[in-house]
């Protein structure tokens, strides 16, 4: 097995998981974060939509609870790729992340890193596909 095979075989989630998602480490290991249904809602619990976590996350004066919110957030997505793991491998379920772990295994420095995989997840997990259609009862002149 390649090392290759080896790093992505840590946790193998499907190709449209890969494509929405983005890649952190934390403790040495690599987790994908993804902006799942489920992520969505409880961010939308927490926050009230999606739309007021970007101003949540860059407008937040004290210091810790930044950090509360970005440990949080790091948690719930890199947690929804363990998962989609576990939903599909029964058999070899993993450990759900928890938010002191995060703490431990990582610094500030790199939690200010994961503020932008955090936005790469959420804009992944938001595009849209936008098909244009012909006009139609269009008046010419």
């Amino acid at each position: 097995m390649t090392n290759e095979q080896v790093e992505t075989k840590s946790l193998d989630v499907d190709e449209v998981a890969i494509e929405r998602s983005a890649s952190i480490e934390i403790g040495g290991e690599k987790y994908k974060l993804i902006l799942t249904t489920k992520a969505t809602k409880e961010i939308a619990k927490r926050y009230g939509g999606l739309e007021n976590l970007g101003t949540k996350l860059m407008e937040n004066k004290d210091f810790e609870l930044a950090l509360d919110e970005v440990v949080w957030l790091v948690t719930l997505l890199a947690n929804q790729s363990i998962l989609i793991h576990n939903i599909r491998n029964k058999d070899e379920k993993k450990e759900l992340l928890q938010e002191d772990e995060v703490e431990l295994l990582t610094t500030p420095f790199e939690l200010a890193e994961y503020k932008n995989a955090i936005m790469v997840s959420m804009m992944k997990g938001t595009k849209r596909h936008i098909a244009s259609e012909p006009e139609k009862n269009v008046e010419v002149g």
